[in-house]
């Protein structure tokens, strides 16, 4: 594999992780934020924007992340 081979391979596996706050949610998942006691939630987005987890804490989105062979970078 080459240098270059690497670092698309990276590229590929790479995903953004950032803070949301709960009322910029739709209705539906605020209320269900809320009752878990939340005020923000951290997406985890492919290099595409795609948004492919919602989660309580930045924690456990690095690591549910990881656990999927995937390469999380914070966005703020």
């Amino acid at each position: 594999m080459t240098h270059q081979d690497q670092i698309d391979a990276i590229g590929a596996s790479l995903v953004y992780v950032r803070k949301v706050q709960v009322n910029d949610l739709p209705s539906a998942v605020q209320r269900e934020a809320r009752e878990g006691g939340l005020d923000e939630l951290y997406a985890v987005h492919r290099a595409d924007g795609e948004q492919v987890a919602l989660v309580g804490n930045r924690h456990l989105a690095f690591t549910l992340a990881r656990q999927n062979d995937l390469h999380p970078v914070s966005v703020h």
